[in-house]
């Protein structure tokens, strides 16, 4: 199935990337997420599902040095107020909390959009999209993009309780079927994503199955995926500190197509890889190291 699907930008290409002060028009809670809309026109016409802006923290007098990156939940090239961009933001820390607690006119730095997209089907193919909390947020867009082409959908969305859930009522307008898990079991079934995709995958004859979530999921999903002869394309969680490539703590481990690992940046090769390429071995509770195979890694016992 792996020729079914196109990369829309290739390794030596540049993107196009533009950097706006954002009006924020709205903004909602959503559960334990907050849901913003900004006024982005540049970003709007450019951005593709899967990619992601990165949101200055603090005015001129009180900003952070570091970005805070999320993904694109929608766009809307033209309407009332020019493109607007959506953006679902957890807020955990203090710069998250000050990005949610924005108001209605208050600008926003954003820059993007960043990073590769989505790869997309060449023709129609049945499609499970795995979205786990917020990281369900690219999802729809992707939905509505795969649908237009022909596409049958089946989402399932999973988090730790239903508050944690994103988007569960947009699925089912979305999609062609939606499966709810939650690990308390307030919501659907109760247990993990990895518990019922086997099934969905087998019932709808999927080909392709697209994760956004965190890095266990998406391991979880890789492997459910291959073991049912299905590609599967994931958005990874990497810490982003600058969003462009340059401060390097994003990179991850990725086999090449030459069969080699390589120290990769996801911020700027990524977030959306193959999953199958991914060195989910070298992953850890505190991120990814580098494998003693892989290109440039340090050798020891000897010169």
């Amino acid at each position: 199935m792996s020729d079914l699907v196109t990369q829309p930008v290739s390794p030596g290409r540049r993107a196009r990337v533009t950097q706006e002060q954002a009006e924020v028009i709205a903004t909602r809670r959503v559960g334990s997420y907050q849901h913003l809309t900004l006024v982005a026109p540049g970003v709007a016409e450019l951005a593709r599902p899967g990619q992601f802006v990165a949101l200055a923290v603090g005015g001129e007098s009180s900003s952070t040095l570091l970005r805070r990156s999320f993904s694109i939940h929608k766009v809307s090239p033209s309407g009332t107020y020019g493109g607007t961009v959506e953006i679902v933001v957890s807020a955990v820390g203090a710069g998250t909390r000050w990005i949610a607690s924005r108001q209605a006119h208050d600008l926003i730095d954003v820059v993007g959009p960043l990073g590769r997209a989505f790869p997309l089907p060449t023709e129609p193919v049945a499609c499970v999209l795995v979205g786990g909390g917020y990281g369900s947020a690219p999802l729809f867009w992707l939905a509505a993009e795969l649908r237009a082409r022909g596409c049958h959908v089946e989402m399932v969305l999973g988090a730790a309780s239903e508050d944690k859930l994103f988007g569960v009522t947009l699925a089912r307008r979305s999609s062609d079927g939606v499966t709810v898990t939650t690990d308390d079991g307030s919501a659907g079934q109760r247990g993990w994503v990895s518990d019922v995709l086997p099934e969905v995958i087998t019932s709808s004859g999927a080909g392709v199955v697209y994760g956004c979530g965190p890095m266990g999921m998406l391991h979880s999903i890789t492997e459910i995926a291959s073991a049912h002869g299905a590609v599967a394309q994931v958005a990874v969680e990497e810490s982003m500190a600058c969003g462009i490539g340059i401060c390097m703590t994003c990179v991850m481990p990725v086999v090449g197509n030459d069969g080699l690992t390589r120290m990769v940046r996801s911020c700027v090769e990524g977030p959306v890889f193959r999953g199958d390429r991914v060195r989910w071995d070298a992953f850890s509770g505190s991120g990814a190291h580098v494998p003693p195979d892989a290109v440039g890694a340090p050798r020891t016992g000897g010169h």
